[in-house]
């Protein structure tokens, strides 16, 4: 395997201070999921010259952020103070109706939840006003140059540069994050991942909701979440989040597999030239399988806790499921709720793009695999 350059961890911490001015990343934890990662990527991701220039800056950026947030909460430390409420985590398998939910609940008056330009751009620009003029114009420029990169992305996933978008964009800052082997191919990083205590990762999570609460003084609101990540660490999910509900969208995985592996070789296709579709669906199927049978384990030891949802009910009775969700939530649905849902259902249709084609073979998948390989799941949660 030909790699085109080195990343090196010094000389991105390096890039990043020099970037901000700043040297204080407080506890370096995360030195560790870097380490780990840019190993990964420098051994695995064959990343493309386009896409270590991307990479590298990425990484920088990420790295920068967590330098500006220890310099926000120096200068205002009132920002720590900042109650966090989260009342939901979404966080089914990917491509299981789980995007169309969170969308629809966080229509709802009654819950907060992390757009799109803000888990791109959670710290305000030098200067800044409160309507984060700058950081929304950016956002929508960089949606463009995505777009411009994958565009057969939009068939898949429709992003929307201000609407709700998931929270895991905001762990990317902490490099423990599901993120990462969806778009490089770096199997060793997913390993470390699924085995590594993310307890460090949720704090810092809770600490940028903190931030994003901090300037918008009246978000009180709990928050509705959304990421497949999270499946990677309910417990923690859990105990760092004492009000949470997990709620759970569920899908045959015969479909949801070879779609989001479908998914990952569109985005992995932007940094590397040589994506092997067939490694990615054998990845994707082993890792999900695994985090599946995680998750039935958390799940008895606090059932309480859990919201079921199949797939079939979000597509065809959108508005009752979001009204029983509410409900579960503790937030009984009133007339307001149900408009929300409404007008967002309506946005909805303008905003699809084209439709999605994949076929199981093309990833080395066949549904009679996946069908014995998740029957244990299937049998108990279709």
């Amino acid at each position: 395997m030909t790699v085109t350059t080195e990343l090196n961890v010094s000389k991105l911490v390096e890039r990043a201070c020099v970037k901000t001015g700043l040297a204080d990343f407080g506890d370096d934890w995360f030195r560790e999921p870097l380490d780990v990662l840019v190993s990964s990527l420098n051994t695995e991701a064959s990343l493309s010259p386009l896409g270590f220039e991307l990479t590298r800056h990425r990484l920088t950026a990420l790295l920068s952020d967590r330098l500006r947030l220890r310099e926000l909460q120096r200068l205002h430390p009132e920002v720590l103070d900042v109650e966090v409420r989260v009342a939901a985590e979404i966080c089914g398998l990917p491509r299981t109706g789980s995007t169309l939910l969170h969308r629809l609940l966080a229509a709802s008056p009654q819950v907060t939840s992390t757009l799109s330009w803000e888990v791109a751009y959670p710290l305000p620009f030098p200067g800044e006003g409160p309507d984060a003029e700058q950081r929304k114009h950016r956002a929508q420029e960089r949606m463009q140059v995505f777009a411009q990169l994958s565009p057969d992305f939009g068939d898949l996933h429709t992003v929307v540069w201000d609407g709700p978008e998931e929270d895991v964009i905001l762990l990317d800052r902490t490099f423990v994050s599901m993120s990462f082997d969806s778009f490089y191919w770096v199997p060793s990083y997913g390993d470390w991942l699924r085995s590594a205590d993310q307890r460090p990762a949720y704090r810092e999570l809770r600490e940028w909701l903190q931030v994003l609460q901090w300037q918008q003084a009246d978000r009180t609101l709990p928050w509705v979440l959304k990421s497949p990540h999270h499946l990677t660490a309910v417990d923690t999910v859990l105990d760092e989040f004492p009000d949470c509900k997990i709620v759970m969208t569920h899908r045959s995985p015969v479909n949801a597999v070879p779609s989001y592996a479908s998914m990952v070789r569109a985005m992995s296709s932007q940094y590397s030239e040589n994506v092997n579709a067939v490694q990615i669906g054998q990845y994707w199927s082993g890792r999900f399988a695994r985090t599946l049978r995680g998750f039935a384990s958390a799940r008895s030891a606090r059932p309480g806790r859990f919201v079921d949802v199949r797939f079939a009910d979000t597509v065809s009775k959108p508005l009752d499921v979001a009204r029983q969700v509410l409900d579960a939530l503790g937030l009984p649905p009133g007339p307001a709720d149900d408009a929300a849902f409404e007008a967002y259902l309506s946005r909805n249709r303008t905003e699809r793009h084209g439709s999605h084609s994949y076929a199981p073979a093309e990833f080395g998948l066949s549904e009679d695999q996946l069908r014995a390989d998740f029957a244990f799941y299937s049998e108990v949660y279709l």
